[in-house]
C-alpha cells in the first residue's frame, strides 16, 4: 500500500528522557572516544554532539505505531525502512544531568526512485522549554509507493559545496570497527534494531549479515573531525548532515576522508572497508 503525504503535519506525543553521565559516557566509550570532555566527571562531562540519536530513537519507534494507524502501511512495508540521511543542528551542547523533552513531526514525504523517502523533524528542549537540538531524519521505505502530492521537508540551508579534486582530500584516516561493536553501541546508545545485532533477522530482511548503524558510522567520522578540525572541543559542533550509503561490515577498517574546509564548515566522507561509501555528502559546521 502507498504512503499517503497527507501525513505530513501530524506530530507524535512528546517523550521525556532522563540524560545522565552514565549513559552518555557510555555512548563515548563505544565509539572509542574517551577524550576527558566526555569522561571526567570531576570538572562535568558533555555528551558527544551525536549523542541525540540515543534520544530520538524511542520517540521514532513510538511514532511508528502511529503511521500504522494513521496509513494504509503493511507492518512489512513499514519495516522497509532505511535510514538514508541525517541533519541535526545542535544550539548547544548536552551537559548531564539533563531533563530533555522530545517531539517528532512528519516534515514531508515525496517520491524517490528507490521508494517512498519521508522526513521526520524531531525537536528537543531543555527543562526550560529551550531548544537544545533539532534532526532532520530521512528514511526510504523501499519499493513502497506515494500516495497524493509530493511534500518536501523545509530543511535548513546548506552551504555550497566547495569544488573538490578527487582523491585529493585534506586528510584520511583509518578507523578500525571490531566484530562486536554494533552489539557495544546498541547496548551503551540504547538503540534496539535488531538488523544490527540479530543474524537472523538480519538475514530475514535480505542483508547478508549484521551491519553497523549508520548513526555510528557517522559518529566516528565526527570524533575524528573533533580532534583534528575543532581543536579537541565537541561543544564546537553546531551542525552535522550527512547521506548513507553502503553498509559496513564488521570486523572492518573505514577510512574517513576530510575533502575540505571553507570557513567554519567542514566536508568529509567515509568509504566502508571495500572501498564504498558509507557516507557521502558529510557536512559539519564549527562555531567560532
Amino acid at each position: 500500500m502507498p504512503l499517503e503525504s497527507s501525513i505530513v503535519g501530524i506530530a507524535g506525543a512528546p517523550m521525556v528522557s532522563e540524560v545522565d553521565a552514565r549513559w552518555t559516557m557510555a555512548y563515548a566509550a563505544a565509539l572509542g572516544d574517551v577524550m576527558p570532555c566526555y569522561m571526567d566527571t570531576v570538572g562535568g562531562v558533555i555528551a558527544h554532539p551525536m549523542f541525540p540519536v540515543c534520544i530520538e530513537w524511542p520517540v521514532q519507534v513510538a511514532m511508528r505505531a502511529q503511521f500504522e494507524r494513521a496509513t494504509s502501511l503493511t507492518r512489512d512495508e513499514a519495516m522497509r525502512a532505511v535510514h538514508a540521511t541525517h541533519d541535526t543542528v545542535l544550539y548547544r551542547a548536552i551537559r548531564p544531568p539533563e531533563r530533555l523533552t522530545t517531539q517528532l513531526t512528519v516534515a514531508g514525504v515525496e517520491r524517490r526512485k528507490p521508494g517512498a523517502y519521508m522526513v521526520t523533524r524531531l525537536d528537543t528542549v531543555d527543562a526550560a522549554g529551550k531548544p537544545v537540538c533539532t534532526s532532520w531524519y530521512g528514511a526510504i521505505y523501499r519499493g513502497v509507493e506515494v500516495k497524493g502530492p509530493d511534500a518536501p521537508a523545509k530543511l535548513p540551508m546548506a552551504p555550497p559545496e566547495p569544488v573538490v579534486e578527487e582523491g585529493e582530500p585534506l586528510w584520511e584516516c583509518e578507523v578500525d570497527v571490531p566484530a562486536g561493536m554494533a552489539h557495544i553501541y546498541t547496548e551503551c546508545a540504547r538503540i534496539f534494531n535488531p538488523i544490527h545485532t540479530d543474524a537472523a533477522v538480519a538475514r530475514a530482511a535480505g542483508l547478508p549479515e549484521i551491519i553497523l548503524h549508520g548513526t555510528a558510522t557517522l559518529a566516528l567520522a565526527v570524533s575524528r573531525v573533533i580532534e583534528s578540525e575543532a581543536g579537541k572541543d565537541p561543544a564546537r559542533i553546531e551542525r552535522v548532515a550527512a547521506r548513507f550509503g553502503a553498509m559496513v561490515m564488521m570486523p572492518s577498517t573505514l577510512t574517513v576522508r576530510v575533502l575540505a574546509r571553507e570557513g567554519a564548515v567542514v566536508f568529509f566522507e567515509v568509504l566502508s572497508g571495500e572501498g564504498r561509501l558509507a557516507i557521502q555528502d558529510g557536512m559539519i559546521v564549527l562555531r567560532a
